[in-house]
């Protein structure tokens, strides 16, 4: 294989993102060839070169996961937590590879979460760059005005910063609503924050559709394989470009 930049190599074998790859390096916890490496231009061949992190050896991944997952509500997205909550880790049994969350979903929201040891991908689908849609019920504490629901689609000032342009649309009228809403960035607490805003809480997220994936009957707790067809779509929404020799779960 020719040689690639070492972070590029680092999130292709699913150890962390690209951003996180970096900082690994900068840290002087990746060797090459019993060499510490911090300078980020570096590259090495991973079917050559010995390449450690953490003094672990790096070897590719036998195959590609993808999976979509319902995460519950009450479940952290991460694989380990301190204060030991529920992790999403705990509801992939069976799944061989070590695979790391997409994104986060927040601890009190439910839906879509993707899961993948393919570390370009996850860098691809939440650079902010790729503008990937995703797509929320939420119940909310008393309906918006129209002037109201129109900045909200325009965007508001949050922490300094105006919010994105966003979807908003009333999906069951009621006391208190729900309401279906599409992000293509995702700040910290973003839609809480952003109902707090006009003075509405939240008192429900579920996460339904990442780009063109739909969460559809997939159950809380469950996840399931991407089809071979669905993973070449998000390679070329991501512009991944096609992928002849992955092997999908």
């Amino acid at each position: 294989m020719p040689e690639e930049r070492l972070q590029k190599i680092l999130a292709r074998a699913g150890v962390a993102s690209r951003r996180k790859a970096e900082a690994l390096m900068l840290e002087g916890r990746v060797a090459v060839n019993g060499h510490t490496v911090t300078e980020l231009g570096t590259k090495a061949d991973l079917e050559r070169d010995h390449i450690k992190v953490d003094g672990k050896l790096l070897h590719p991944p036998k195959r590609m996961i993808y999976l979509a997952f319902h995460k519950p509500k009450g479940v952290v997205t991460t694989l380990s937590d301190p204060q030991g909550r529920p992790t999403v880790l705990e509801y992939l049994k069976g799944v061989k590879e070590r695979v790391f969350p997409v994104g986060r979903l927040d601890y009190a929201s439910e839906g879509l979460l993707l899961l993948t040891n393919d570390g370009e991908f996850t860098n691809r689908i939440t650079s902010a760059a790729s503008h990937v849609a995703k797509t929320y019920v939420v119940k909310v504490t008393g309906q918006l005005t129209p002037e109201q629901e129109e900045q909200f689609r325009a965007g508001i000032p949050l922490h300094g910063r105006r919010t994105a342009p966003a979807g908003l649309r009333m999906a069951r009228r009621a006391d208190n609503p729900w309401y279906e809403v599409r992000l293509t960035q995702g700040r910290h607490h973003q839609i809480r924050e952003m109902f707090k805003h006009f003075g509405r809480l939240v008192e429900k997220i579920k996460r339904v559709k990442i780009g063109f994936l739909e969460l559809g009957s997939l159950k809380a707790g469950r996840h399931r394989p991407l089809t071979p067809a669905e993973v070449e779509r998000f390679r070329r929404l991501l512009k991944l470009g096609e992928s002849e020799d992955a092997q999908h779960s």
